[in-house]
């Protein structure tokens, strides 16, 4: 018998062996582990940044550039749509006009701020160790009622866009500057950092969203000579807020992927990018926009979901106040209105210039301004002008100044709704949670014993405790720091049967949820000034050593407070009313406004960009493909905070 015979008849006689060893485990009842079968790893393609697209959408100014790109593209976020039909009637969306403001008691809130705003510029003294002495009203007033306007030039030189070819939409500037006599629409799509949805035309949920393609499509082709064919190439990286809404966030990211074709993309949150853009690892976030400010804590590209907190003010209100301020001062430019886009426009500019949070600059003061309107010649006023360049500003800490009543002024992360594509989402996690611990309880102890907050004894830590909801909302730390918060077990309407368990209850589910509504109405009505929400956001947080790290890094960004000594002004407000245990914990209270001397506005933005280079996104892209076969759901299982 050869040499190889042999081996073959060994290699029979082996594998013999190994079956009757087989056979024998059965038997015996044996398992043997199952070798899964080789799944090939999908290759990681190098990501070109300059094929990666960073959208950060506001409510006044669309940022949007290549993640290569020094400075993002930025182009006011409206659009102006022709009319269909001849006759149609007129419609623009507001500026500086909101709601709540022509009640009864408008008037008498903004006054009352107004002294309380006077009492605090009288009770700080300035560097000098001196009391600011407050500048005569009236003296200003008699000076600037007698004020006419010089003329610079028979012609402006500015002129409405031209429409004569009837272009069906136009965008950005090119809106801003449509006649008001011409058959357009103006719409500007985001409100408050969300979608403008409302009953007026143009304001359903996909007309929305098609002025936010029309306007994004628009400013890639035109100002980063992308076109749209082309968008299969592209990832996009989406800024979306703090505090969200689902159902939205949805539907813009199926625009982007389905409608205009991007190929993949990430969904990140604003304050997670402005750490990022500001090199920074954890720090309060405070984003002063234009129409809101949101506040969260972010700790090593982790969003504290009990931390965040939005206030629905900002620059726009300051603008709006300083208005007011204005007119109580003789304001020599007569025809302002509010209702004026370009208007509006020069009042944003005169803030910009004129206001101030520096207490060490008092007194009367005569400054002067232009106006260059299309079809007018353009006009120089002189203006003499006192404390309203201060006081305007300080109403970001006063927000009774801005004479808003009976809207929701401050607002907080509710849990999800729900939605019919994710059946797998927090809601089937918490009622299976629920489930467990039921049968584990009853397993236990078969007598369930009824306690006065309205859960079964032993449950409450499971259940999020309901009975601390009396705490809210300056107890909402007292949760975990990683899972649900406070706040968040406790909103949403859907939750109150989860919550409740099936267990003997004192406390009906109704009075419970009454209960639960009356406090959060009563917090949600309340105008948080920023000072006293960066506190409330800080002191959400779930430890001493994270409250320390916070209050060491408040970093502000967005364009709402960038006024000459706002740093110096909010760290004075901030170490003056933060409790008096962390003044001896925290060596040194820092106030950032701009982290490597960049502008606070593009901040966010800056962080999206880096994030496309980063290594650690690569598993973060939700593909085009796997979008449409999985939905909503690829946004829970990719996005970097829990959506």
């Amino acid at each position: 018998m050869t040499q190889a015979e042999k081996e073959q008849d060994n290699g029979k006689e082996k594998d013999k062996d190994r079956e009757k060893e087989k056979e024998k485990e059965q038997q015996r009842g044996v398992k043997r582990p199952i070798a899964p079968p080789a799944i090939p790893e999908p290759q990681q393609e190098q990501i070109q940044s300059n094929f990666v697209i960073v959208i950060h959408p506001g409510s006044r100014t669309l940022r949007i550039g290549r993640a290569t790109d020094t400075l993002p593209v930025t182009v006011p976020h409206v659009i102006a749509r022709r009319h269909k039909q001849s006759g149609q009637l007129r419609y623009e969306d507001a500026w500086l006009l909101r709601e709540g403001l022509n009640k009864s008691e408008s008037n008498e809130q903004r006054q009352n701020g107004l002294k309380m705003i006077d009492q605090a510029i009288w009770s700080k003294k300035m560097s000098n160790g001196v009391r600011r002495t407050p500048a005569s009203a009236e003296q200003a007033r008699a000076y600037n009622c007698q004020i006419r306007p010089a003329v610079l030039d028979s012609s402006s030189r500015v002129k409405w866009t031209n429409t004569t070819h009837h272009p069906p939409y136009l965008v950005g500037e090119e809106a801003l500057y449509v006649n008001p006599s011409d058959s357009y629409n103006i719409h500007w799509p985001i409100v408050t950092g969300q979608l403008n949805v409302h009953s007026g035309p143009g304001g359903s949920l996909t007309a929305v969203l098609a002025d936010l393609e029309t306007i994004w499509s628009n400013v890639l082709q035109k100002h980063l000579d992308i076109p749209l064919k082309d968008l299969k190439y592209y990832r996009c990286i989406l800024l979306v807020p703090d505090i969200y809404n689902r159902q939205h966030i949805k539907e813009v990211v199926n625009m982007l992927l389905l409608n205009m074709g991007f190929s993949a993309i990430i969904v990140h949150q604003e304050s997670v990018c402005a750490t990022f853009g500001s090199g920074l690892s954890s720090a309060c976030v405070v984003d002063v926009g234009d129409q809101k400010t949101s506040l969260c804590c972010v700790e090593d590209g982790v969003s504290h979901r009990n931390s965040r907190l939005c206030l629905a003010y900002g620059g726009s209100d300051v603008t709006r106040t300083y208005f007011w301020l204005l007119q109580r001062a003789g304001f020599p430019y007569r025809n302002c209105q509010l209702s004026s886009r370009l208007d509006c426009q020069l009042l944003q500019h005169l803030k910009e210039t004129f206001c101030h949070l520096d207490q060490d600059i008092s007194g009367l003061q005569d400054h002067e301004f232009q106006t260059r309107f299309p079809e007018a010649p353009a006009l120089l006023y002189q203006i003499r002008l006192g404390d309203e360049k201060l006081q305007a500003p300080m109403g970001l800490f006063y927000p009774t100044t801005f004479g808003v009543v009976g809207q929701k002024m401050s607002s907080i992360q509710y849990r999800s709704q729900g939605d019919s594509e994710d059946p797998h989402n927090e809601h089937y996690l918490l009622a299976t949670q629920n489930k467990q611990d039921q049968s584990s309880k009853t397993a236990v102890d078969r007598k369930p014993i009824s306690r006065p907050g309205g859960g079964l004894d032993g449950e409450m830590s499971s259940q999020g405790g309901i009975g601390e909801l009396s705490d809210l909302p300056r107890g909402c730390g007292s949760g975990s720091a990683g899972g649900g918060t406070q706040a968040e077990m406790d909103l949403g309407s859907a939750q109150g049967e989860c919550l409740m368990g099936t267990g003997e209850v004192e406390e009906p589910p109704s009075a419970h949820l009454s209960r639960k509504a009356a406090i959060m109405s009563q917090f949600e009505s309340k105008a948080l000034g920023l000072d006293k929400a960066i506190l409330h956001s800080i002191d959400c947080c779930a430890s001493d050593e994270t409250k320390r790290k916070m209050y060491s890094s408040i970093l502000i960004v967005g364009g709402g407070l960038m006024f000459h000594g706002a740093q110096e002004f909010l760290l004075h407000r901030i170490i003056n009313k933060m409790p008096p245990s962390f003044r001896r914990l925290v060596d040194n209270v820092e106030v950032i406004t701009r982290p490597k001397d960049m502008d606070p506005r593009l901040i966010s933005w800056k962080g999206g960009a880096v994030l496309a280079c980063l290594d650690t996104t690569q598993e973060m892209w939700i593909h085009q493909r796997e979008w449409q076969r999985f939905g909503v759901r690829m946004l829970r299982e990719r996005a970097a905070f829990v959506w």
